[in-house]
């Protein structure tokens, strides 16, 4: 779908859009002939792809770590997410960067974007422990108070105005409230919680109006991914769970910018040894254990695809997607080169399938998984950017129990010798050993991302 119109909607600040920025549209895109200084004290003007044209800003604190692994110099300079997964990652502190030091940062590369990660709701990531947060399930209020209204005051100050503000909002949460809950086999009690209480889509709703009153901010919802939001009673179902989210505590649709797919996870760009349209002996490839009935085998067509579905569900038909490329590579010598073998449909996809997780359910420090397709700007119909939102070398979560004081439990999905759950159909988790806590450096899955990494490096 072409991609041509330009927003300019003023936003509910105390200050009008100035427009800064002269567009031009080439190849169906927003593209940037001309940006203001950095540091400049004029909002620029909004445009339909922040990432086009757009320089975007290289965590140092990342690039660091990850130029010091053998090898790591191929890829420290791409741009990834800056995640404020607690009230304290506002300040910094203890060595950290904070917000203001990134942005201030960002000033001094001369980027014109910056890609945050909201991800602080009150009982957070309901199915998973690995990702627990600091705030219990009723601390609503001080979400909102102590952490969404600080990050939208520093991102509304008028140094930061000619930056492109990317803000990936609250990961794992919303496709929880339909996976998760109610008398599905999947559920769990923390997440029937957060669905009785609200307080999932309260959260996302003021996050989505406070920080979309920011001129240069540019809210992506977080979609889940194919192997999650794929089947039909989910699909369609999540999207208007995603719609109720983006219409409470005042906000609108218009303060949504986008969706982002498989943000920390591991599916596949494109398997394109087999198509979910094929058959094999007369059976249709979603029969197949791997795809299980699900209408997608990769993130690209789920992403433009459920694009579609958000749009006739009530969201703006310029809405643009992102997908987080960081850790979906799957290359290596163990990549396939062809099709698998004929013999039956499990045969087929198995043979020829590049996601070689254990099932698609599996989300922790998967073996084998590789660096995917670096950061670029419109790279496909309806796709605003591939991002590498999750940093790669950063842990999901630990393999074993570790105290700290992040508020990050131990997941059993993050255990090598865990056996699974209903979630991944009683699956091995897959899981690489001697992980960190969630987002501590885990050097051995960082130099397996390289070697793995598809495009090689």
């Amino acid at each position: 779908m072409s991609r041509t119109r330009i927003r300019t909607q003023q936003r509910s600040r105390t200050f009008l859009l100035a427009l800064s920025t002269v567009l031009a549209v080439s190849g169906g895109t927003a593209v940037a002939l001309a940006d203001e200084p950095a540091g400049a004290t004029a909002a620029a003007a909004r445009v339909d792809n922040p990432y086009a044209g757009a320089k975007a800003y290289v965590n140092p604190e990342w690039s660091k770590k990850a130029a010091a692994e053998p090898g790591g110099t191929a890829v420290s300079s791409q741009p990834t997410g800056v995640w404020l997964d607690r009230i304290a990652a506002i300040a910094g502190g203890n060595g950290k960067m904070g917000l203001r030091q990134h942005l201030d940062a960002a000033l001094q590369q001369r980027a014109g974007l910056v890609q945050l990660v909201i991800y602080n709701l009150p009982g957070r990531d309901c199915a998973a422990l690995a990702s627990n947060g600091e705030l219990g399930p009723t601390e609503i209020d001080r979400y909102k108070r102590d952490y969404i209204d600080p990050i939208a005051r520093i991102l509304g100050e008028a140094k930061y105005a000619n930056l492109r503000i990317v803000t990936t909002i609250e990961i794992d949460s919303l496709p929880n409230l339909v996976t998760n809950t109610g008398g599905r086999p999947t559920a769990t009690p923390a997440c029937d919680v957060m669905k009785a209480n609200g307080n999932y889509v309260k959260g996302v709703g003021y996050a989505l109006k406070q920080l979309g009153a920011v001129p240069g901010v540019y809210n992506y919802v977080d979609a889940g991914h194919h192997g999650w939001i794929g089947w039909d009673d989910n699909f369609a179902a999540s999207a208007q769970v995603f719609h109720q989210a983006a219409t409470a505590e005042g906000s609108t649709v218009d303060n949504v910018h986008g969706f982002i797919t498989n943000t920390a996870n591991y599916s596949a760009l494109k398997e394109e040894n087999f198509r979910i349209g094929d058959t094999v002996g007369g059976r249709s490839v979603r029969e197949s254990k791997w795809v299980d009935w699900n209408r997608y085998t990769d993130e690209l067509s789920f992403a433009q695809a459920f694009r579609n579905q958000l749009v006739s569900t009530g969201f703006r038909s310029d809405i643009g997607m992102l997908i987080d490329t960081s850790r979906n590579g799957w290359g290596g010598t163990a990549r396939p080169t062809r099709p698998g073998p004929t013999t039956d449909v499990d045969s087929y996809v198995n043979g020829g399938r590049y996601d070689r997780r254990i099932h698609v359910g599996n989300w922790c420090n998967q073996s084998g998984a590789g660096l995917g397709e670096r950061p670029k700007a419109a790279p496909a119909a309806g796709i605003d950017a591939y991002v590498w939102m999750k940093p790669p070398g950063e842990s999901d979560g630990s393999s074993k129990e570790i105290p700290n004081d992040e508020g990050k439990g131990f997941d059993r999905m993050c255990d090598p010798t865990y056996e699974g759950n209903a979630r991944n159909n009683y699956s091995k988790s897959g899981a690489l050993p001697n992980a960190p806590v969630s987002g501590h450096w885990f050097s051995a899955q960082f130099q397996e991302l390289l070697k793995n990494a598809h495009p090689a490096v």
